[in-house]
């Protein structure tokens, strides 16, 4: 009897003792395991990375995908620091536009000059010399706030208005950060200037290149803007020391109002040539020779100085950009402004 109640009585306890056992023996286990999968999570954490495979090559008749703007990086030429510098392809449209034109004008002048300076830059990356620039597609010098801004400048020179002015056009830039101008499907050669002579000048009649694109359109806006005609004066000595030194010549077998004579003009008004002390001299020569606004000019010899009065400021090639705000001002969109001073160009969408 006493051998039947004590087997009772092992059995009994070995069945309460038994789920302890398993339960302790699991805690333990579960336990180890979330330790260890902890020191796994930290360490895919703070470790690095295993190295990757290198990608296999693309096969030749493949190219590589052409990056979105917001990953293309644009190597500018910093004619201040001379240096080349990476800048992401968005900061530069934005810093190119800041530039270029006051952040008070109308949104679609904006709009039209960051098409325009993104264009442009397209196409000098295509034509750009990748030695001139030390592989730089343009130059620019942001310290004296010409070409483009960095965002450095922009704090600098907005001051307390920089959130406002940012915040404005960064979202004008991202409303067509996609789009370009293109003619027989490449970057058109969209440049800009600041103020025509009433019309824009043919390409050919300053960098000798004809596109077709660039021939010149009637701007006649630019004539009310202010600084359109402006007068400066060389005395008979400056005048002499600028073409001994800048063109070579030797004016002492001439008087002062025989220096400059036989005026020739492209169709659109810009000075085409004319004969400099007995020499025949491009007008954009001359003007790079004298520091001239524009290649319109008028030259008089008053008896005592030189008055050259200029029109219009800048080269003359392209989109006005005082023609862009008057345009907008009446209303026009940035569509309508680059179809009129880029005619026969297309609008594409770039991804």
């Amino acid at each position: 009897m006493k051998r039947i109640i004590a087997s009772m009585l092992a059995v009994l306890l070995a069945s309460c003792l038994l789920p302890v056992l398993f339960y302790h023996g699991t805690a333990v286990l579960l336990q180890k395991d979330l330790n260890t999968a902890a020191r796994g999570f930290w360490q895919e954490l703070t470790s690095p990375p295993p190295p990757s495979e290198p990608e296999p090559p693309l096969p030749q008749d493949q190219a590589e995908p052409t990056p979105s703007p917001e990953a293309t990086l644009v190597p500018i030429w910093d004619a201040g620091t001379k240096q080349v510098i990476q800048v992401p392809l968005r900061e530069y449209v934005i810093g190119a536009v800041a530039s270029e034109m006051p952040q008070s004008w109308p949104d679609a002048a904006l709009q039209a000059q960051a098409v325009a300076a993104h264009t442009y830059l397209l196409y000098r990356r295509d034509h750009a010399d990748p030695v001139a620039l030390n592989g730089a597609w343009l130059s620019a010098d942001p310290g004296q706030r010409q070409g483009f801004m960095t965002d450095s400048v922009l704090r600098s020179y907005w001051g307390t208005h920089y959130d406002a002015n940012y915040a404005r056009l960064s979202a004008l830039v991202d409303q067509v950060l996609h789009t370009i101008l293109t003619y027989d499907d490449a970057p058109a050669a969209a440049s800009y200037f600041a103020i025509s002579n009433g019309k824009t000048e043919a390409s050919q009649n300053v960098w000798n290149e004809s596109l077709p694109y660039l021939q010149g359109v009637d701007s006649s806006w630019d004539k009310n803007a202010e600084g359109y005609a402006t007068t400066v004066s060389f005395s008979s000595s400056q005048m002499h020391n600028a073409l001994v030194t800048g063109l070579d010549l030797k004016p002492d077998g001439f008087r002062p109002e025989e220096y400059f004579s036989d005026f020739a003009y492209t169709d659109a008004g810009y000075v085409a040539s004319l004969t400099v002390c007995g020499q025949h001299v491009l007008g954009t020569v001359l003007r790079s020779v004298l520091h001239l606004r524009s290649s319109c000019f008028t030259i008089a010899w008053d008896g005592t100085a030189f008055q050259i009065t200029t029109y219009g400021y800048g080269h003359g090639v392209g989109l006005s950009q005082t023609g862009a705000m008057a345009m907008a001002q009446q209303g026009s969109t940035w569509q309508e402004i680059l179809e009129h001073y880029f005619p026969g160009t297309r609008l594409t969408t770039i991804e």
